[in-house]
């Protein structure tokens, strides 16, 4: 028995859930949930209240999907959306801080003893910066925004916002010097 898709591409898919199919909103959410979850996962440490605020990002999508233009990708527009939950959970939570003395009074935690950087020691490492580092460093590193945008999304100074990713590159590499010389036995 060949299986026929009911929706051939996602359009398709995107027009059914504008129109109230259920179907084709869960599979909208099936699609793109494990990829916006690891969005959500970059700047929410614990993976509990990530999956709370992808949650809440699909039911924002779902809510603003006729606005959707269906001009440039569809996956970017909702990473869009779960990047901004992800701010706004942690700005609820007051998590962020963007002080430009935190460098020097942070102490990072030992992570682990890995020498093989695998992703999971990375994201580790990312999690281990202060909030306000972190998220400047994941948004211009991995989403590849410009300091401009950061600073207007964070409501930050675009100065701040490049002080934030200079220091949070610093605390990284000393990571890594550190782990890599326990590694190796060379304290």
């Amino acid at each position: 028995m060949k299986i026929i898709p009911f929706y051939k591409n996602e359009k398709q898919l995107i027009k059914r859930a504008i129109s109230g199919n259920r179907d084709a909103q869960e599979r909208l959410y099936r699609k793109h949930a494990p990829k916006m979850l690891g969005v959500c996962r970059q700047y929410i440490k614990d993976v509990h209240f990530a999956e709370d605020v992808m949650v809440q990002g699909f039911f924002k999508m779902f809510n603003k999907l006729e606005t959707f233009k269906f001009e440039g990708s569809f996956e970017g527009w909702l990473r869009r959306i779960m990047i901004r939950e992800s701010i706004s959970y942690l700005r609820k939570q007051q998590f962020v801080v963007y002080d430009d003395d935190i460098y020097e009074r942070s102490q990072t935690e030992n992570i682990s003893q890995h020498t093989d950087l695998d992703t999971e020691h990375i994201q580790q490492l990312i999690d281990a910066l202060p909030q306000g580092y972190k998220m400047v460093f994941v948004l211009y590193t991995v989403e590849g925004y410009k300091h401009q945008e950061i600073a207007s999304m964070l409501s930050i100074t675009e100065s701040t916002s490049k002080t934030q990713l200079l220091k949070a590159r610093k605390l990284l590499q000393g990571q890594l010097r550190r782990q890599n010389s326990i590694g190796y036995g060379n304290r």
